[in-house]
């Protein structure tokens, strides 16, 4: 049976200590995520420079396109179902322009992301085999046409195929397994946190006045909103040897579920946790998780969703 973390603490010194838990707990290959070590060191080199501030500054006004063009479809004074009108499609349309991909992938990904939820649901095994291998077929076309020169570029599916590890560009399936991360794994994160938003500022009028009011205090407000509603319930390790977290004891090779939401809402840590409070300490936040595998993503996610929350505000004189 695993075993599941849930308080701050025990949460902490797991994601401090991955000299005894490891992330390398699934069968697939998982570039960089499910790396330990120098692997993981290695790789996570190769990934960060493609969220620094300048490619996030060249991306800007593409996201905002995004964002403006998904507003413009929403009418006014009508009642919008958030999830599958907003969330998704704000999540997928702002990937997609991440890659440099074409509209026509937006809706595979589409069809594919409503049949990937359909077989989790039914645990259908056979179906999630065959879809792994369809989106895999989609990225490699992607990278295919990168190399033939017909994406833009400067484009970050361009860029990825020039990678180069000890002087060879890397595999496909490296390149396929560092996509999936950034999309498959994004795409429901950044969909949830979207629709949380849209749903705490609804039901929170002072807040929603206090952030038209000073928009500066958006990305704080953001991070607490999500510290509540947690857009990405969970993660797992294993251990690598026997390990005592207060008075649990934990043997070697056991699987470890860290709960994300449990963790951020521990009542020692965060007084009247169900609560939206201004004045929390942002480092106790767990929303990008800690450690040396802290979401190497963060500063994508967070330009996301502090333009997705301007350009709310700003296009909705009231949301309810």
């Amino acid at each position: 049976m695993d075993v599941v973390l849930t308080r701050h603490h025990d949460v902490l010194a797991a994601l401090h200590a991955p000299e005894q838990f490891s992330n390398n707990v699934s069968s697939h290959l998982n570039v960089p995520n499910g790396m330990d070590g120098t692997e993981h060191r290695t790789y996570r080199a190769l990934i960060e420079p493609f969220f620094s501030a300048a490619v996030l500054t060249q991306f800007q006004p593409k996201l905002q396109v995004v964002i403006d063009g998904l507003f413009d479809s929403v009418a006014t004074h009508n009642l919008v179902e958030i999830a599958g009108t907003i969330g998704h499609q704000f999540a997928l349309r702002a990937q997609c322009a991440f890659m440099g991909w074409p509209v026509t992938v937006q809706q595979r990904l589409t069809e594919w992301i409503a049949a990937q939820k359909a077989a989790s649901v039914a645990q259908d095994r056979p179906a999630l085999r065959a879809l792994a291998a369809e989106f895999s077929e989609l990225v490699i076309e992607q990278l295919e046409n990168a190399r033939r020169g017909n994406s833009a570029p400067q484009s970050i599916t361009t860029k990825l195929t020039q990678l180069r590890l000890n002087g060879e560009p890397l595999s496909d399936d490296y390149l396929v397994s560092m996509i999936r991360n950034w999309t498959v794994g994004e795409l429901g994160t950044i969909a949830a946190a979207a629709s949380s938003i849209i749903e705490f500022l609804a039901a929170t009028p002072v807040v929603q006045k206090q952030l038209r009011m000073a928009p500066e205090h958006i990305d704080h407000a953001i991070d607490e909103v999500l510290r509540i509603a947690a857009p990405l319930p969970g993660n797992r390790r294993r251990t690598k040897c026997p390990v005592t977290l207060g008075e649990q004891h934990i043997d070697s090779d056991t699987m470890v579920r860290i709960d994300w939401r449990a963790a951020n809402r521990d009542p020692q840590v965060f007084e009247q946790p169900e609560q939206f409070q201004w004045h929390r300490d942002p480092s106790l936040n767990l929303l990008y998780g800690a450690g040396i595998h802290v979401c190497p993503g963060k500063p994508l996610a967070q330009l996301e969703l502090r333009l997705f929350t301007e350009a709310l505000l700003a296009r909705f004189a009231h949301i309810e």
